[in-house]
């Protein structure tokens, strides 16, 4: 099933601590509320969507167009604009907005997010190489990734092939990450673990696309204590 998702801004990572004294690390999403901008019905396009504009922008930054597009949808201007696909648009309104309650009822979520830079970087660091030997007459290229191609057949380097290269800087989805808990009062939405970005990256969070019948943190601790208090009983 197709569903609307919000984009957030990775504040760092902190920790939660559980009554049982578990310490568990998470990652802060500053989440940001999403403003129906247009729905789009199958007659026009043929198949049926959703259009949401995040955050705000100055006037003086949009183009002539898309001032003449908000001032006809009579909306204020937004900074980034998505469209998801949904299977019955009957629920969206233009000018709706959604915030951190569409993940009321979820548990796992899917995050997409860039990965951190590193610029240009060698076969070892981008790939995991071993390098050449340290010893025995290698001579300047310790760290060189040795050969890449063939010989006179097929006479070239095959596309594809592991070398030095930029690394870092792409778009990574997190799958199966679990909410470990949600402020609404203050925008705030806290998974568990590492999500790849670095710090004000920008975060696509949307419902888990997987069925997971795994249970969540506080769920196990809920059901220890609840095996716990009739082992107690049967103990009296």
């Amino acid at each position: 099933m197709n569903e609307i998702a919000l984009i957030g801004k990775k504040i760092g990572m902190t920790r939660e601590f559980y009554k049982t004294g578990q310490s568990v690390p998470v990652t802060v999403i500053k989440m940001e509320k999403g403003r129906v901008i247009s729905v789009i019905e199958e007659e026009k396009r043929g198949y049926k969507a959703v259009q949401l504009g995040f955050g705000n922008i100055k006037s003086s930054k949009l183009t002539k167009a898309m001032k003449g597009m908000y001032a006809k949808k009579s909306t204020e201007a937004k900074k980034k604009l998505k469209e998801f696909r949904v299977e019955n648009t009957e629920n969206y309104k233009e000018g709706n907005e959604f915030g951190l309650e569409i993940f009321n009822e979820v548990k796992f979520v899917d995050t997409t997010s860039k990965t951190i830079g590193k610029g240009f970087a060698g076969a070892m660091k981008r790939h995991n190489f071993g390098g050449l030997r340290a010893t025995h007459g290698v001579s300047v290229s310790h760290r060189s990734h040795g050969s890449t191609g063939q010989r006179q057949d097929p006479g070239k380097v095959f596309k594809g092939k592991k070398m030095a290269g930029h690394m870092g800087d792409k778009l990574r989805t997190m799958q199966n990450i679990e909410i470990v808990k949600a402020d609404i009062e203050n925008e705030l939405l806290y998974l568990k673990g590492s999500i790849p970005g670095s710090k004000n990256s920008e975060v696509l969070v949307k419902k888990s696309v997987k069925n997971i019948n795994r249970l969540t943190i506080g769920e196990k601790i809920k059901a220890a204590e609840e095996a716990k208090k009739t082992l107690d009983k049967k103990k009296k």
